[in-house]
C-alpha cells in the first residue's frame, strides 16, 4: 500500500514535504501551468461571511466530480456546512466567487485532484466517486493584525477526506497545523506547511484540524499564506 495511504489508515493524517509531494504529482500527471495556477491566488474575492475576520481572508470555490483517473467540473453552487462541523459559519449557504476558468481547467489542478483520488481510493468503498469542493484561500497579516486560517477553530469539514496543499508563504511566520482525535480531542500531531507543495492529508471522519494564526515578519510589506484545500465526499 502507498505510504501516505498507510499513514492515513494508521494515524488518520499524513504530512508530506514539498519535494516529495511534487514528485508524486509529476509521476501521476502534469504541472506545466503551475506558475499561472499559483499566480491566480492574486485574484481572489473577499469572504463576505466573516465580518471583521473576513477582511483577512479571500477565496474562490469550485466543485468537481472525481474518481480515480477521472475529473469533471460540476455546476457552481454555494458552500454549505452543518453547525456541528463549523460552529462559526455553519447552517447557511455561502456563495463565493467561482474558480476562474483557467484555474478550473488547469492541468495542475487536475493532477492534484487525481492524486487525492489515487491516495484516498484504498480507504474507500470499491469504485469510489467523490464530490470534491476546491477552495483557494489567501490569509493576510499586517501590522498589529494576525491572520487566522481557521477562524472556526478546531473543526471537521464534514466530508470523508481532506487534502491541503501549500501554494505560497510570503513574509509570514507561524501557521502551525495541528491534528486532533475527533473523539477525545487529544493532539495526534502538528506540523507547518512552509514550502510550496507541502501537503496535509486528513481522514476527516476520524480527525479534527486547526491552524494557528499567521503574523507578518516585516509589517511594512505584504504578508500572506496561500493554500488549496480540496475536500472529498463520497457520493
Amino acid at each position: 500500500m502507498d505510504t501516505v495511504t498507510e499513514r492515513l489508515r494508521e494515524r488518520g493524517f499524513a504530512f508530506l514535504r514539498g519535494e516529495t509531494m511534487r514528485r508524486r504529482l509529476e509521476a501521476l500527471g502534469h504541472l506545466t501551468d503551475w506558475e499561472a495556477f499559483a499566480e491566480s491566488w492574486d485574484d481572489l474575492g473577499p469572504d463576505p461571511y466573516l465580518a471583521v475576520v473576513g477582511r483577512q481572508r479571500s477565496r474562490r470555490h469550485g466543485v468537481f466530480h472525481v474518481a480515480p483517473g477521472e475529473v469533471s467540473r460540476a455546476p457552481d453552487r454555494p458552500h454549505y456546512q452543518e453547525r456541528e462541523h463549523n460552529p462559526l459559519q455553519g447552517g447557511i449557504q455561502r456563495a463565493f466567487e467561482p474558480l476562474a476558468p483557467h484555474v478550473a481547467e488547469s492541468v495542475s489542478l487536475r493532477t492534484v485532484l487525481l492524486e487525492g483520488a489515487r491516495t484516498f481510493a484504498p480507504l474507500s468503498p470499491p469504485d469510489p466517486r467523490w464530490e470534491v469542493e476546491t477552495h483557494q484561500f489567501r490569509i493576510e497579516a499586517s501590522r498589529g493584525r494576525a491572520g487566522s486560517p481557521t477562524p472556526e477553530g478546531m473543526h471537521r469539514d464534514g466530508v470523508d477526506h481532506v487534502l491541503v496543499l501549500m501554494i505560497r508563504r510570503v513574509n509570514i511566520r507561524k501557521g502551525t497545523t495541528s491534528i486532533h482525535d475527533a473523539g477525545d480531542r487529544r493532539r495526534l500531531g502538528a506540523f507547518t506547511l512552509a514550502q510550496p507543495f507541502d501537503a496535509a492529508w486528513v481522514d476527516d471522519r476520524r480527525a479534527l484540524h486547526a491552524v494557528t494564526a499567521v503574523e507578518a515578519v516585516d509589517p511594512s510589506r505584504p504578508a500572506f499564506r496561500d493554500v488549496l484545500v480540496a475536500t472529498y465526499a463520497l457520493r
